[in-house]
């Protein structure tokens, strides 16, 4: 059975569409409006081997953070729809990536409990990059953590060039998650002892 989803979402200030196949091939189509959005995406769904589909507009004349938020809220639940009931996943993901002078360390839980830790420290001058705040990084990533019910760490161990930082940081997700949804050969059910997630 195919893990996919499609979510929808639309506000006064967003509209946006989604959809991800998580058993995909890293097949990507991606338009926010957002440049810069758009590569980090690309790069998720390229190196987490998934496919994803992201159509954004928002009032981005006023800010950039209403889209960059809600379209993490989009893709949190995408991912918690096309996993449905979790059976048989890892449950657990890691990964370590360099990028350049960069690396970056993102794992995931996907325990039905959002938690986020973003330990990542910018370098002095590292307050935007292009005309998008960098702090709005961390606020896409709490959404995907709320609405996909996941424990999500981000470490940045160290890094000088902002966007070699934030592509570590996606391709890292990217591959964490890959690897949490990734069925265990030997798995029953859901992995807890509770019996669900």
């Amino acid at each position: 059975m195919a893990r996919r989803a499609k979510v929808e979402r639309e506000t006064k200030e967003t509209k946006i569409k989604a959809s991800i196949n998580l058993d995909g091939k890293g097949d990507y189509k991606i338009n926010t409006s957002i440049p810069f959005i758009d590569h980090m995406l690309s790069l998720m769904s390229k190196h987490g081997h998934f496919d994803l589909s992201v159509e954004a507009k928002g009032d981005i004349d006023v800010d950039y953070h209403h889209l960059i938020e809600d379209i993490g809220i989009v893709l949190g639940s995408a991912i918690k729809d096309a996993l449905g009931k979790k059976q048989g996943i890892r449950r657990y993901g890691e990964s370590l990536t360099p990028m350049d002078e960069c690396l970056a360390q993102v794992a995931i839980d996907l325990s039905g409990r959002p938690y986020l830790v973003y330990n990542v420290k910018l370098p002095r001058g590292g307050r935007q990059i292009k005309d998008i705040d960098s702090s709005l990084f961390e606020d896409f990533f709490r959404s995907i953590s709320n609405t996909a019910g996941m424990n999500l760490h981000i470490n940045l161990s160290y890094g000088r060039d902002l966007h070699h930082i934030f592509e570590a940081i996606f391709k890292g997700f990217g591959r964490a998650l890959q690897s949490a949804v990734k069925i265990h050969p030997k798995a029953k059910g859901v992995p807890s002892t509770k019996g669900m997630l």
